[in-house]
Order: C-alpha cells, then sequence, then structure tokens
C-alpha cells in the first residue's frame, strides 16, 4: 500500500512539473522589453532557443495574418478606398504591423542572446 501511495506522489509532482513548464505559453508581445532583457541574461542556451523558437512561431504566424488581411485590401476597388471598410482593413493591418514588430523586437532579443552564447541559430530565420 505504501509503494501505491509513494508511487502516486512522484506521479502527482511529476504532472504539476510538466504543467508549470507548460505555462511558459505563448510569446507575449505586450512584456516589457527591459523584462525580457533580464529573462534572457539568466536563461540557459536551451531556454534561449526554446524561447526564440516560441517567437518565431508567433511571428510565422501573424506574417500569415498580416497577408490575409492584405488581399482584402487589394481586392477593395479604388472607389471604395475612402469608405468605412478599407479604413478598417487598413487599421487592421496597422495593429497587426505593430504586433508584428513587437514580437520581432522581443525575438531579437533571445535570438541575439543565444548567438552571444554560441547556441545553434540555423533554425531560427525568419
Amino acid at each position: 500500500m505504501k509503494r501505491i501511495e509513494i508511487g502516486l506522489v512522484v506521479v502527482c509532482a511529476v504532472c504539476i512539473a510538466v504543467g508549470l513548464a507548460g505555462c511558459a505559453g505563448k510569446a507575449d508581445e505586450g512584456k516589457p522589453m527591459t523584462d525580457v532583457q533580464a529573462e534572457a541574461q539568466k536563461m540557459s542556451t536551451e531556454q534561449l532557443k526554446a524561447a526564440a523558437m516560441k517567437y518565431k512561431d508567433a511571428i510565422m504566424a501573424k506574417q500569415a495574418d498580416v497577408e490575409k488581411v492584405m488581399a482584402k485590401l487589394k481586392a477593395i476597388s479604388a472607389a471604395e478606398m475612402m469608405g468605412k471598410e478599407a479604413t478598417e482593413v487598413r487599421q487592421e493591418v496597422d495593429n497587426l504591423s505593430k504586433s508584428l514588430k513587437a514580437l520581432k523586437e522581443r525575438f531579437d532579443v533571445y535570438y541575439n542572446k543565444l548567438k552571444e552564447t554560441g547556441g545553434d541559430v540555423s533554425d531560427l530565420s525568419i
């Protein structure tokens, strides 16, 4: 009976550790740059690569969103370019561009620190 209890405790501890590790979650474009820079200074090469990869994935997804919205904008006729729909689409492009820029700035911090530590950056090209 004791073995089962110990086994359950170990399994629970492992599940909690995995869950907390998964909390790193998504790339945060709103995270202050000072926090990103301080965090990067404390990270190992593996952690830097994981963080850079997380931001790279977010950037690639955001670029796909920008392309979709740009296609919408191109579909609007010249006569309708001053209309409400075109204005909304342009605003959406602007918001996505700002978001993309913020993600790229944070990516660059992790990427440059990874290069500085001699880590492999070959699969991080954007």
